[in-house]
């Protein structure tokens, strides 16, 4: 046990990715961190572990697929065996395949469902349940969305719409919990080189960042990490689009 606050990042997976860069950032600001994996390299787990741990905080994870009906339940009861109740939640996992509306099917609409809706929307809740149970202080819940609100995404329909979804949970949901203390807030990062991008899709996304560069996970971690603050206590429902001036037409 310590008197550390705990945040809970799910969809870390790989050294480059926001998901990485997110516990980074929280564990300089001294919150012991506990993260969610999933067909990761072997041995991710246990090499990322020892990395923030290094950062003079404590650290655990866990591997599991986000995408069965209760996984919410084991994450964060494995969270709570390790720590306290945790005090931050990063949403930050997703599921995404190219579709459109030649490919779409049941299935697909399925899969991204399982993860990027029902696993946000159950953690989400079920941290607010125990964070309430607990009677702690100044929770946050720190939604990933990728810019549905911003123009269409042509080619990956049930990926848009259920992050989509996220921004009209994030803003409701952030109502329920003020009173607890809780705020709610999502993060669009926009296009983020997160080693997904090969050379031709940077060289024609480079001119529509106006500020220069392309977007790094360390840009969205700067924010969640303000939004995890107490600084950002009196900021809730919000969905903030952080894309360095990307142009999207």
């Amino acid at each position: 046990m310590t008197s550390r606050k705990t945040a809970v990042i799910t969809g870390v997976s790989h050294a480059n990715g926001i998901g990485a860069a997110v516990c980074r950032t929280l564990a300089e600001k001294g919150m012991n961190i506990f993260f969610t994996h999933w067909e990761s390299e072997p041995e991710w787990g246990v090499s990322f572990q020892k990395e923030i741990i290094e950062k003079g905080v404590d650290c655990s994870h866990l591997e599991i697929d986000l995408s069965k009906s209760e996984a919410h339940e084991y994450v964060l009861n494995a969270a709570q065996a390790d720590f306290d109740t945790p005090s931050v939640l990063v949403n930050n996992a997703a599921y995404s395949v190219n579709d459109g509306y030649m490919a779409l099917d049941s299935q697909i609409i399925d899969q991204h469902y399982a993860v990027n809706m029902r696993a946000t929307l159950m953690l989400s809740v079920e941290f607010a349940r125990r964070f309430e149970k607990a009677e702690a202080k100044n929770g946050r819940i720190i939604n990933m969305t990728s810019g549905q609100g911003q123009g269409p995404m042509i080619g990956e329909l049930a990926y848009g719409a259920t992050k989509g979804a996220i921004s009209a949970f994030t803003l409701s949901l952030s109502a329920e919990v003020a009173p607890l203390g809780i705020t709610v807030n999502a993060v669009n990062p926009g296009p983020t080189d997160t080693g997904w991008m090969t050379g031709g899709i940077k060289e024609s996304l480079q001119p529509k960042f106006l500020m220069g560069r392309i977007g790094q996970p360390e840009d969205a971690a700067n924010l969640v990490g303000f939004l995890a603050s107490e600084e950002a206590g009196w900021i809730t429902g919000q969905v903030i689009n952080s894309e360095g001036a990307f142009l999207r037409q």
